[in-house]
């Protein structure tokens, strides 16, 4: 996989993570650079989690089911594509001004499901994951850190 392939995964990847950001600093009166740091934490570092936590199963299933693995990645990345156009159709969310760990890390973990499904991926594609690991968290911390900054 090449890096600007990698990179417009990871952008894509981010973009629901940066919409909550934006939401999480319209919810405030005022947004601080602690504000948009906690979004970029928490949303980058579940970027950069998941798929790690997601090439561990692949590849723990990858012997099992090696012969069809393209399809499986296939099948995997069209559900999110499909999942991301469907929620994008949805009633829009409520946010609060909260942004301890209570309110936020069921935030991270919802934003961040589709990069574990991207690491599943990864796994049956040899994809260097530690590296596209680290690209998919800086991207997302990025984007989130700027979304947050962009909701006041």
């Amino acid at each position: 996989m090449h890096f600007l392939e990698l990179f417009l995964i990871a952008v894509s990847l981010a973009m629901d993570a940066f919409a909550v950001s934006v939401c999480k600093g319209l919810s405030v009166p005022r947004v601080r650079p602690r504000h948009a740091a906690a979004v970029g934490l928490y949303f980058g570092g579940f970027q950069a989690l998941m798929p790690l936590v997601g090439y561990l199963l692949g590849i723990r299933f990858q012997s099992l089911i090696g012969a069809i693995d393209h399809w499986i990645a296939f099948l995997l990345l069209g559900f999110i594509g499909f999942g991301m156009i469907r929620e994008s159709r949805g009633e829009p969310e409520e946010v609060d001004a909260a942004f301890g760990p209570r309110a936020m890390l069921p935030l991270a973990v919802a934003t961040s499901i589709d990069a574990l499904a991207v690491g599943v991926s990864m796994a049956f594609m040899n994809v260097p994951v530690l590296a596209s690991a680290v690209v998919i968290g800086v991207v997302g911390f990025v984007l989130s850190l700027v979304g947050g900054l962009v909701g006041k």
